[in-house]
């Protein structure tokens, strides 16, 4: 699989390589948008309401797709799939900056998520099927190192297009780079399938659904109201439909994700700890840039900058915590990373204030920022390296939907909180509502490190387990 001395082959490298860009112009295209939300707002003329749904409809069709875009590439093949949701990604991108009204917009945003839900999961399963587990962690850091050139640039580039140039270009610049990533994909990238030889109808159906109105009842709590008939028939329709599908795997002889999966104890613990790191990190990410915009007065660009000590840490801590996790275990850097962003979201949340200077705040967002980078590569590296490689295509799926899963709930938890204590009236009375929505995401932080002293330990090497032996994941 790897040459000598442990260096990445060229099929290796390119592999990762188009991975790592794919999820470069998709993180790219998610913070571009945060930052200049402002500016369609009023270049289309847009409600509140209909601009939350420029980042919502991405989030819903992304995160209720997932399982579906993992179980289509192992049956399809997951090179096709995945040059398939770029084609996707790309053409809804081009949509994105031809939209003429906020519906438009909406639509194709939605038909993004779609392409996304194909792409990325299937990113992960191309770099987990390539490389061994001694090279894997590694190899994830360096994914996350270069989609860490997107989360650093993003809120800057955001900003200059928001001040000083169209919109659009937001989504023009996908145009170039899925092109060349399409055509890249078809002459480096060898074809591999999953373990099953038949599509599970069944369950992609109840998952799919299921997803949609768990996603739907999370997104809609905060404007129908969490008690609304609407909410509350999403979140048990979505409940019922999630059981259903449970029981569905359990029965069907070819089934998109093993029920038996969630007995593996790596797999068990990494999968919720992982969803508390996007709870903070989505949380987090939604108030920072309004908090510097509202009460510290900066515009879009200026608000970006102050973002960038934050989001840096994501390319410099991701490949060495990557690699370090490869030689001191998972459950080391997944408990200390979320121990460093409780401690620097608890720090903000108690200095946070109307006359808080941005010096005050830097150290505790550098430590906040370290912390999740060390967590996340990981938890993705506990998550694959408990499976067998022929399921490592459901797990991806699995993995991805219960971190978007994540960011939905963190944002909407922590925008309710906020509305509970603070609003837009004033600086103070945003401050007020930040301050609390900054001890919720402290709060996940906290509960995921609990959660991620469960996982197991370090443990030595060894080959992948055949059938019928119980994966090393489920071992302390």
């Amino acid at each position: 699989m790897s040459s000598n001395g442990g260096r990445m082959t060229s099929e290796q490298a390119w592999a990762l390589g188009l991975a790592a860009l794919a999820s470069f112009m998709m993180a790219l295209d998610s913070l571009v948008v945060t930052t200049a939300l402002s500016t369609i707002r009023q270049d289309l003329t847009a409600s509140v309401e209909s601009l939350e749904w420029t980042v919502n409809a991405y989030n819903l069709t992304f995160a209720v797709l997932l399982l579906t875009g993992a179980a289509l590439g192992d049956r399809f093949g997951r090179r096709r799939m995945f040059a398939a949701g770029l084609a996707v990604f790309t053409v809804a991108s081009v949509a994105c900056a031809l939209s003429p009204d906020i519906g438009a917009l909406i639509v194709s945003r939605a038909l993004q998520g779609v392409g996304a839900a194909l792409v990325l999961p299937l990113s992960l399963t191309l770099i987990s099927a390539l490389f061994p587990p001694r090279q894997r962690g590694k190899a994830m850091g360096l994914y996350l190192g270069i989609t860490g050139l997107a989360t650093f640039s993003g809120p800057f580039v955001g900003g200059v297009i928001a001040q000083g140039l169209a919109w659009q270009w937001i989504f023009w610049l996908n145009l170039p780079i899925g092109l060349i990533a399409i055509m890249l994909t078809a002459r480096r990238v060898n074809e591999s399938f999953g373990p099953n030889n038949r599509f599970d109808l069944g369950g992609v159906v109840l998952v799919t659904l299921g997803a949609f109105g768990l996603v739907w009842g999370l997104v809609r709590g905060n404007a129908a109201g969490w008690t609304s008939a609407e909410v509350l028939s999403a979140l048990l329709l979505g409940v019922a439909l999630v059981i259903a599908f449970v029981l569905w795997e359990q029965r069907t002889e070819a089934p998109m994700l093993r029920m038996r999966l969630f007995r593996v104890r790596a797999f068990a613990t990494a999968n919720p700890a992982n969803f508390c790191v996007f709870a903070s990190l989505y949380g987090t990410l939604f108030f920072l840039a309004q908090y510097f915009q509202t009460v510290h007065g900066e515009g879009p660009l200026g608000a970006g900058l102050r973002l960038i000590p934050w989001t840096a840490t994501l390319m410099i801590c991701a490949p060495i915590a990557g690699r370090l996790a490869d030689r001191y275990g998972e459950r080391t850097f997944v408990v200390a990373g979320l121990l460093l962003q409780t401690i620097g979201m608890g720090w903000i949340a108690l200095v946070a204030d109307t006359d808080t200077g941005y010096l005050e705040l830097l150290p505790a967002l550098i430590v906040g920022g370290a912390g999740l980078t060390m967590a996340m590569p990981a938890a993705q590296k506990a998550v694959v390296g408990a499976v067998r490689p022929q399921e490592i295509g459901q797990v991806s799926g699995a993995f991805m939907m219960l971190r978007i899963f994540g960011g939905v709930f963190g944002v909407a938890v922590s925008v309710t909180v906020f509305a509970g204590t603070g609003g837009y009236a004033s600086a103070e009375d945003f401050s007020a509502g930040f301050t609390a929505a900054m001890g919720t995401v402290t709060a996940f932080a906290f509960v995921g490190m609990l959660v991620a002293l469960g996982m197991p330990g370090r443990r030595p090497a060894a080959p992948p387990p055949v059938a019928g032996v119980v994966p090393q994941g489920e071992r302390a």
